[in-house]
């Protein structure tokens, strides 16, 4: 009894080894594979440098776009304020008249506050900010009107505030009713609508990296096609043969991702100098936004992903058809 259990614990040992054997062959075989695709590719600089311009524009040119949507978003998020209706009254109102206006509209309930702006107040702040003021002191009469900044009511959804817009547009004072916010909501619906174009050119280009990397692996494949039926006849799995291939497409698929990475820090690098100037002259605070670390790190996996795809796909297609004659 105690030879067999004896001989139950080697067989155990034994069969423990084999798969340990297996684990260290095949991930021994992944490192070769991974340093002999990486030595190829770097063996033709030439070729290699092209593929990876190529995927890099194709990726850098929708990331740039998405960049740049991101950057309007956050200098469009700083002009996002409550809706606010103004008012520009007629030019026979007088001070008084405005005042009185001003006090009867705060008591509608579906307004939360109002501010009147005379003309002379108007005038002396478009002086200061538009750098006129010797032309406008020039001029023999106040072109601008009495104005009264009305802020709805917190409850008031879009529709309600474009309904109190109309019935203030109502009174024989008020010469014109505008809503602040309406060229903001355009400027949001023309954003979703460059994000979905973007999306859609993104879409297509990143098919044309997958297509492009399926080609150039279905040409390293033909390259070596003596080899690969040499490699079948030793009795080489499909997955054997396979496994070059993929890593091929990796180094291709990072490598772009790298390459497009550097072209959108280097557009925004060239970008950012005259904007700050222009925000300068604004006053305004705004500081152009890049891809970051990790942007560009998630830039150079979505490209190394994008190159297993495109192998994958040429491997399993043209794989099968070289065969031991």
């Amino acid at each position: 009894m105690g030879r067999r259990a004896v001989g139950r614990r080697e067989g155990a040992s034994q069969s423990r080894a084999d798969l340990r054997d297996q684990y260290q062959a095949w991930l021994r075989h992944h490192r070769l594979s991974a340093a002999d695709s990486l030595h190829r590719v770097l063996d033709s600089p030439g070729s290699s440098v092209l593929t990876w311009l190529v995927i890099g524009i194709a990726l850098a040119l929708p990331v740039g776009l998405n960049v740049a949507l991101d950057n309007v978003s956050q200098l469009s998020a700083n002009w996002d304020s409550p809706a606010r209706i103004s008012l520009f009254l007629h030019d026979d109102i007088s001070t008084d008249k405005a005042r009185q206006l001003e006090i009867e509209l705060a008591e509608r309930v579906d307004v939360a506050e109002t501010h009147f702006v005379s003309r002379d107040e108007a005038l002396q702040e478009f002086s200061a900010l538009s750098g006129f003021a010797d032309v406008l002191a020039s001029l023999e009469e106040n072109p601008l009107p009495h104005l009264i900044l009305v802020s709805p009511a917190g409850s008031l959804g879009g529709d309600a505030v474009a309904t109190l817009r109309l019935d203030l547009q109502g009174y024989p004072e008020v010469g014109e009713a505008v809503l602040d916010m309406a060229w903001l909501a355009r400027l949001n619906s023309l954003m979703e609508l460059s994000r979905r174009l973007v999306l859609a050119v993104g879409g297509l280009l990143v098919l044309g990296v997958v297509l492009i990397l399926g080609n150039t692996i279905r040409l390293a494949i033909e390259n070596r096609r003596e080899e690969i039926v040499i490699v079948k006849l030793v009795g080489g799995s499909n997955a054997f043969v396979r496994r070059p291939f993929l890593y091929t497409g990796l180094w291709y698929g990072v490598g772009g991702g790298l390459f497009a990475a550097i072209l959108v820090a280097s557009a925004l690098w060239f970008l950012q100098e005259p904007i700050s100037r222009l925000a300068q002259l604004y006053e305004s605070t705004f500081e152009l936004r890049g891809l970051g670390i990790m942007g560009g790190l998630n830039l150079i996996i979505l490209g190394g992903l994008l190159g297993l795809s495109g192998a994958w796909l040429a491997v399993s297609r043209h794989l099968s058809r070289i065969e031991p004659r």
